[in-house]
Order: C-alpha cells, then structure tokens, then sequence
C-alpha cells in the first residue's frame, strides 16, 4: 500500500497481570493517522489551513475573468481554502495568476479526473487537488511532489480503501444525497482516524453541524459563489458570504 507501512501489534496470551496489556493499549496507534511530522511543511500546512479554517471554497465561473474577480473577492472575505473547478474556462490559468497574487494561501483545482490533468495543476502551483472519485493514477502522481490529494469517497469501502492506500483526507460525496450530517456522523463513528470533507449542496446554515459531528472542513460552492451573483459580476456579495462562511467555520472549529 503506497504511503503506509503496517506494523502487527502482537502479544502472548496474558497470564495474570502481564506488562503486554499496556503494550497492547499502546499499539492503538497502528491504527493512527500519520504523524505531522512524517510530512513536508507544504503538505503540513496545507492539512492545517484546512483543518483550521474548516471551509473550501468551491468555484465554477463562466469565464476566467469572472473566475478571478470571483476568488479575489472569497480571499478578500477571509477565505483561506479554495478550489477552481476544471470546468472552468482557464482553470490553469486562473490557478496561476491567484498564485502569483496569494502565494500564502491554500489553493486548488477541483473535480480532477485523470493523471495529466493533475500534472499540469501541480506545475501551476495546485496545493491540493480534488476529485469526486478515487483516481489511483492521481495518488500515485502525488507522492512525488508536496501537493496534497483528497480523492472521493461514499461508501464505508471507498473510505477505508482510500486511506489505505495513502489518501491523507478524503472528501465524502455526494454527501446531501448520502443522508448529509448523519452520514458524515454515522461513519466517523468507525473512521474517527480518517479526516473527512463533506461535500455537495452544503448550505450555510449546516456548516457548524457538520463540523462538531465529524467533518475536517465543508466544501462550499453556492453558499458563497451564488450563480445569481457569479451572473452579475457581483463581487461585493460574494465577498460577504464569504467573511461569513469563514467566521463560522472558525467559531465551529472553537467548539470541538
């Protein structure tokens, strides 16, 4: 399995009051996500920004223009994660010149659906990459580089295959389908190790839910991009909803 190594945890049969109790209690740990510290400082950080932030942003525009003034206005309101999706017209392009302008912030390129596309996402300066599947190909392009992959995942199976097979975090889609904060709930219960994104149709008023019963952070698209601003160039809106969308990740995030 690329980016893990598994260790047995084995002891004898416990005769009285044997010291391998306490060794077996500490062999918890073989089932531990890794430790920050067998990571690089970008992959680091961008693991932090998401966990502390609690929000991705998600962003599909109809031009590159619009794509750009869009994202400004997000990282304006105090977004710190965010995503274009390929869909959008010159997404390497848009990822670029944000780049250029933001080098300190956690940016992305999401719905990701095969290994060259990756490739050119990471050359660009992609510091996560997001698919609504698991795409091997793409888990295996990564490893090479400090860029982060959060494949999709939404049954049990997938979620465990993914971590197994050395996906950091992954991102449970589509999650309002699948039940939504029970969902998420339900199987945190038996992946509490595995950090989870939610993702699709999230709507604001469900982010702090969805963050105290189990998710790392939310993916967030029309609740901060609303197509009726995006079709208006209305920048000023969008700016708003995500100062917004950010304080409450943040104020959830105090809860845990």
């Amino acid at each position: 399995m690329a980016g893990r190594s598994i260790g047995l945890c084995f002891c004898p049969p416990m005769v009285g009051n044997s010291p391998c109790l306490s060794q077996l209690k500490a062999s918890s740990s073989c089932n531990s996500p890794p430790q920050t510290s067998t990571l690089s400082p970008p992959l680091i950080k961008t693991l932090s920004d998401i966990h502390s932030s609690g929000i991705i942003a998600c962003l599909r525009a109809p031009s590159a223009e619009i794509a750009v003034g869009a994202a400004r206005a997000a990282l304006r309101g105090g977004i710190k994660v965010l995503e274009v999706v390929m869909s959008t017209p010159g997404v390497f392009e848009v990822l670029q010149q944000l780049v250029l302008e933001y080098p300190t912030m956690t940016l992305g390129v999401g719905t990701v659906l095969n290994a060259e596309d990756a490739k050119v996402a990471m050359k660009v300066g992609a510091k996560f990459i997001m698919s609504p599947a698991m795409i091997k190909d793409v888990l295996a392009d990564v490893h090479d580089h400090e860029v982060l992959y959060i494949p999709g995942v939404m049954t049990p199976t997938e979620i465990l295959s993914a971590y197994n097979a050395g996906a950091r975090i992954v991102k449970v889609y589509p999650v309002s389908a699948l039940g939504g904060v029970e969902y998420i709930s339900a199987v945190k219960k038996p992946f509490h190790h595995i950090p989870m994104v939610a993702s699709q149709g999230i709507k604001m008023d469900l982010v702090e839910e969805y963050i105290t019963r189990g998710a790392s952070a939310v993916v967030l698209s029309d609740a901060i991009f609303c197509k009726e601003a995006i079709a208006r160039g209305d920048f000023d809106t969008i700016s708003e909803q995500a100062q917004l969308a950010a304080s409450i990740g943040i104020e959830a995030k105090k809860q845990l």
